[in-house]
């Protein structure tokens, strides 16, 4: 059975939701952040040297990193689903979608986060992080545009691994309606809802 390392408030939410996406059996091993430092407890380290959520374990083989997960788990179990089929000009855009996530896009959110902590300390930062953030969410706007999923007609983990961009953008999404529209559909379905339950309270589905 897949296990999931399953750190609360994080990135492996989503890997939760893929899994109910598929219709696959799987077991979560709960991890709860330091309410202080807001940090993963030490115990992950003995999942991964990293320390870091999700890790999923799957017939002995250990993956780290959601985007690997994603591209794993939809490869080796989902029979073609949630994925375009190799040489369609969609892989293509698919596989960028994942990368894109956290190589791009999360970047600047994150910055947001940790300078915004800093209170005046961080402030000169401020203009510079606000416009990649525009950058990024413009262009993800503009991918939407007309459009119900980033790949094609249909759900793809491409959305599934982009998810918590727009989720962590929730204090700016009145600013680009089609991120809004969308990632209230994918949280009106019935497999995000089903993976809700099973992982526990999530600030970001709110």
């Amino acid at each position: 059975m897949i296990v999931v390392h399953h750190l609360n408030d994080s990135r492996s939410q989503r890997v939760l939701w893929l899994l109910e996406e598929l219709n696959l059996s799987y077991r979560i091993q709960p991890y709860q952040r330091d309410p202080n430092t807001r940090l993963a407890p030490p115990a992950l380290k003995a999942v991964h040297p990293l320390g870091k959520a999700p890790v999923i374990v799957d017939d002995g083989q250990t993956v780290f990193e959601s985007g690997a997960i994603i591209d794993y788990l939809i490869r080796h179990h989902g029979d073609g689903r949630l994925q375009p089929s190799v040489g369609w000009p969609e892989y293509e855009a698919y596989q960028q979608w994942l990368h894109y996530a956290e190589g791009s896009a999360m970047l600047p959110l994150m910055l947001k986060l940790y300078v915004g902590r800093l209170g005046e300390a961080g402030a000169p930062l401020a203009p510079r992080i606000d416009s990649e953030i525009a950058n990024h969410l413009g262009f993800v706007e503009q991918s939407l545009q007309g459009r119900d999923w980033l790949v094609g007609r249909d759900i793809s983990g491409a959305d599934i691994q982009m998810s918590f961009v727009g989720e962590a953008a929730r204090g700016l999404r009145a600013q680009y309606p089609n991120i809004d529209a969308w990632v209230k559909r994918f949280q009106a379905r019935p497999a995000y809802q089903r993976a809700l339950a099973r992982g526990g309270p999530y600030a970001l589905a709110t």
